[in-house]
């Protein structure tokens, strides 16, 4: 994966470093790969990437389009902390399937299979774009902007924030929204015939209801007003519907 980078937090503070700052929590390490995200002090999206356990170490497997910004916030915040930051030469592959020898599960979803930092041979022929519309989940640059809110953009279903683990910039942004309101925008799957191109807004009536991004298949991934979305809903020439979810 050419879009990603290898950023390696290393040191005897590595882990308590990090744990101030993430979303999710350190501790998982010890079972394998952890997805988190760094958040701005307004509890907006910032980055997000997979912790990967590296012997003492903790790899970030991070969008490269992010990698030097996330790099710099990680050298402002490391203040006396005994742990160096740095870009590594290592790769990213990925499959489906059961992970090879060293690789690691997905853990936002098991529909979007492993992710190898060792060579791993990966699967060259698979549509990851179609892959990830079908389980839900958000990429960086696309549908995850500098305006999101991880929580409307399914970060708790997809394994990326906890709310034990104790605090981490933007926590109380986070944790209001999650017992203090209920969510009235965010990330769907819906139904979509025709094509429209990413970021085109979505449309009931004259009322607008939302974005729509990434499409596959006849489905695709939106960012909605609840109270607005439907059955009617256009993006430029392309009709979008939604099956909003059972309350139970």
């Amino acid at each position: 994966m050419s879009d990603r980078t290898i950023l390696k937090i290393s040191g005897p503070d590595a882990r308590d470093f990090l744990q101030g700052l993430v979303t999710n929590d350190v501790v998982k390490l010890d079972q394998g790969l952890v997805y988190a995200a760094m958040l701005t002090p307004q509890g907006k999206y910032r980055a997000d990437f997979f912790m990967v356990p590296d012997g003492d170490a903790v790899l970030l497997d991070i969008a490269s389009a992010l990698a030097p910004g996330i790099k710099q916030a990680l050298t402002m915040y490391k203040l006396r902390s005994a742990v160096e930051i740095e870009e590594t030469d290592r790769h990213v592959t990925r499959g489906l399937g059961t992970p090879p020898a060293g690789a690691f599960a997905d853990p936002r979803d098991p529909a979007m299979g492993w992710r190898g930092y060792d060579g791993q041979p990966g699967d060259a022929d698979v549509d990851w774009s179609a892959v990830r519309v079908a389980a839900g989940v958000p990429e960086s640059g696309v549908e995850l902007t500098p305006e999101s809110y991880i929580l409307e953009m399914g970060f708790e279903r997809l394994n990326g924030v906890d709310f034990k683990k104790g605090c981490f910039v933007g926590q109380e942004v986070v944790a209001r929204m999650k017992h203090k309101t209920v969510l009235r925008k965010g990330l769907a799957q819906v139904d979509v015939e025709g094509t429209a191109p990413v970021g085109t807004e979505i449309t009931v009536g004259d009322k607008p209801a939302g974005t729509l991004f990434t499409q596959a298949d006849g489905k695709g991934l939106a960012y909605l007003r609840f109270d607005r979305a439907g059955d009617e809903m256009q993006a430029g020439t392309a009709r979008v519907t939604w099956d909003a979810p059972t309350a139970e």
